[in-house]
Order: C-alpha cells, then sequence, then structure tokens
C-alpha cells in the first residue's frame, strides 16, 4: 500500500480532506478522504480490505505460485491481502509449515531441560533444538558449525507403547533421519534415554554429560 502523503499531512487534514494513494492492483493515483483511509489502515475497526481505486480494481487479483508444491493458481486482491503467503491447498500449507516451523510441538522435559543446560554451557555455539530446516525431519539438536546431530530417543523408539504399528512408523523415521544425516555428511549421535523414570535434574545429569562429551570431542577435533 502506498501513501503520498506524510504522516503530518494526515494527522493536520479534517475527515473529509482528500489524501492522495496508489491503487493496490492497477497502481493508479487517486484521492480518498481521511476518513475511509483510517478505515483502511484499521481494518480490524472498519473491515476495509484494501486500497482500491474502483470496484473493478478490488474484485481483480492475480495469477500467484504456491510455496509448497509451485503450482500456478488465481487469487483475488482481497485473498492477497488477507493471506500473503500463497498455498493452492490445504494440505500444501500443511506439508509446508510442518517443514519450515522452528520449534517442535511435542517435547520431552528432558529435551528442554538439556536445551536450557547448553545454552549456558555453549554460549558461542549456533545450536538449533527440534528444527526441521536441516534435513526436512525434526532433530533434537544440531549444532551446524560442528555437522553434529544428537537425537534422545525414549522409550517410545523401542517399545510398542502405543501398538505395533505407531513403533513401526517411528523406526522407519529414525531410518529416514540417519539416511538424510548420512547424505548430507552429518554425524548423528542417537542417545537411548529408555530407562530414565522421572525427569528431575539429577536423573538428566548423565544423559547431559553424554551429550557434552560428544560436543566436546567434535570441537577438540574442530580446532585441531
Amino acid at each position: 500500500m502506498k501513501h503520498l502523503y506524510t504522516q503530518e499531512n494526515f494527522e493536520q487534514a479534517k475527515v473529509t480532506d482528500l489524501l492522495p494513494v496508489q491503487c493496490e492492483t492497477c497502481n493508479r493515483f487517486y484521492s480518498i478522504s481521511k476518513k475511509r483511509l483510517y478505515g483502511i489502515l484499521n481494518p480490524k475497526v472498519t473491515r476495509e480490505t484494501g486500497q482500491y481505486c474502483s470496484k473493478e480494481c478490488r474484485k481483480k487479483g492475480q495469477n500467484v505460485t504456491c510455496k509448497n508444491c509451485n503450482t500456478v493458481f488465481y487469487k483475488t486482491a482481497s485473498e492477497i491481502k488477507k493471506c500473503p503467503n500463497h498455498f493452492c491447498s490445504c494440505s500444501c500449507a500443511a506439508t509446508y509449515n510442518n517443514t519450515h516451523k522452528k520449534h517442535g510441538t511435542r517435547r520431552s522435559k528432558l529435551e528442554v531441560w538439556i536445551e536450557e543446560q547448553l545454552i549456558v554451557l555453549y554460549p558461542e555455539l549456533e545450536i538449533h533444538f527440534n528444527r526441521k530446516d536441516t534435513i526436512n525431519s525434526e532433530l533434537d539438536i544440531y549444532i551446524p558449525s560442528l555437522s553434529l546431530a544428537i537425537e534422545l530417543n525414549g522409550i517410545f523408539h523401542y517399545e510398542p507403547i502405543y501398538g505395533k504399528d505407531k513403533l513401526s512408523k517411528i523406526e522407519n523415521n529414525d531410518d529416514r533421519k540417519f539416511q538424510a544425516c548420512l547424505e548430507r555428511n552429518i554425524e548423528l549421535c542417537i542417545i537411548d534415554t529408555s530407562n530414565q523414570s522421572y525427569v528431575t535434574p539429577k536423573t538428566s545429569q548423565r544423559f547431559l554429560d553424554i551429550v557434552c562429551s560428544v560436543v566436546n570431542k567434535k570441537l577438540m577435533i574442530s580446532r585441531a
């Protein structure tokens, strides 16, 4: 949305005064009253959906490309205004958002506690926690500068707690992670945490010690 007036012009203008703006569809310059412009700038108050010079421009749209599958499809101007990210379907939107989300939604107390400790112990390292953007699958811990990934695998990775089908899916996902890391020259360290009955700092310390041991070894190699 392009405006051809200053903030001072806007504040000094009366509600009926006309201010110069630019159409969002055809880019033609036209004038609009301060009262109506206020509505466009505050859509939650007046439900105005955009800045258009005519009803025709308000209805017009354009071809856009789906961010997930690259399909070209048509969106109206109001649809583009409401949702600047373009997805051709709900399925594509879900796939893209799950792949590019920054943090996982299901995290164990152990993972959260270890993250808190590592941030303090290694302030100089960039450490990613529960992100999917490296191998298109969630890694519990990933340190880009060391090409090191660490997985904290609880009992769900080894026992059919929710049935054999669920365990099979988890095992297949673990295999895909291993292969993806191998293809990208990422060292993957898997730590079995299945025998931890209760998560407390005391019972978690041994797993933190293992993580730190692996990280320190990689740091020594990188600095040699």
